[in-house]
């Protein structure tokens, strides 16, 4: 294996932290869920959605969301399936970067209001 071999597998993330990664993603996700819908905001999720009409409870609708992602995270990491994992990380990150960004466009209209 030359040096530039090793430097690629380092630089490539292994299947063990995408699962860290999702886990974490998942976690930030909730809060930032929560966040926003205690702060008036509506779940744009219809999966997510249907959960909190069945529940009732957010807080219970999106831990029982969280825990079905992890699971299926946990089905890609044992089936190997990293770059599916990646792509999925790549998208809860954006969908978490919304939250934040709902969340601070929120409070600044309530500021402003």
């Amino acid at each position: 294996m030359s040096y530039a071999d090793t430097r690629v597998i380092q630089r490539t993330p292994t299947i063990h932290q995408c699962l860290l990664q999702f886990t974490y993603l998942q976690v930030l996700d909730f809060l930032t869920t929560i966040a926003f819908l205690i702060n008036g905001g509506h779940e744009g999720n219809p999966f997510v959605r249907m959960a909190l009409g069945v529940l009732g409870n957010p807080i219970a609708a999106l831990l029982a969301v969280k825990l079905l992602a992890v699971v299926i995270g946990i089905y890609c990491w044992r089936m190997r399936r990293e770059r599916l994992l990646s792509h999925i990380n790549m998208l809860f990150a954006a969908v978490v970067a919304w939250n934040v960004i709902a969340l601070i466009i929120g409070s600044v209209g309530v500021r402003h209001a």
